[in-house]
């Protein structure tokens, strides 16, 4: 029998074939996609500011921080939980953006017809955080950890519906609040995914 045909037999005999390569390679791809992602969520956050007229953008302004249906600001003690678990936080956070930022698209569109950048901006990251959070799914498969159940779906539609009947200033808040949510969620995915990164903290 060839060492070939004994190998095939054998699963001991190939392993010193490891899985983790190709784990590694993942996150490490992951998490360079997270933070090209963070750099692009402060250039949105810089250009849905500019376009909002006074008193956005003017020192001292600080806005309400208008609650937002399925989503809120990572917790304080976000950090302290096992990394698997932030990981599936950032997922679910993700998952949630997307509608939320075609919203603030579509209200955009109307309150700032002109500013197709912003517009293409906003598009963009709804797509980069569909892609993000199904690269942080493949991670955590790839982790071996325990995926959740399928999610409600989102109340996105009774956002635009509240957005589109709410007052202008109201309006330009609630973007200005997701698209703060989206830098938060991506940096801190980018943060939690370093700490698997090879050479990351321990």
């Amino acid at each position: 029998m060839s060492r070939r045909e004994g190998s095939l037999e054998d699963p001991q005999a190939d392993s010193s074939i490891s899985p983790l390569p190709h784990l590694e390679s993942k996150i490490q791809q992951t998490h360079s996609l997270a933070r090209l992602l963070t750099k692009y969520a402060e250039q949105l956050l810089q250009e849905y500011v500019q376009h909002q007229g006074d008193p956005f953008g003017l020192p001292g302004f600080s806005p309400p921080r208008l609650p937002v249906a399925d989503l809120s600001a990572p917790a304080p003690g976000h950090a302290g939980l096992p990394v698997p678990e932030r990981l599936r936080l950032d997922e679910a956070a993700l998952a949630a953006l997307p509608p939320l930022l075609d919203v603030v698209r579509r209200r955009q569109a109307e309150l700032n017809p002109r500013a197709l950048r912003l517009l293409r901006r906003l598009e963009d990251a709804a797509r980069q955080a569909r892609a993000l959070g199904a690269a942080v799914e493949a991670v955590l498969a790839a982790l071996g950890a325990e995926t959740r159940g399928p999610r409600a779906e989102p109340a996105a539609a009774a956002i635009a519906a509240a957005t589109a009947t709410a007052g202008v200033f109201p309006a330009k808040v609630l973007g200005l609040r997701v698209c703060g949510l989206y830098r938060e969620w991506v940096s801190r995915t980018e943060a939690d995914l370093g700490q698997l990164a090879p050479g990351g903290p321990a």
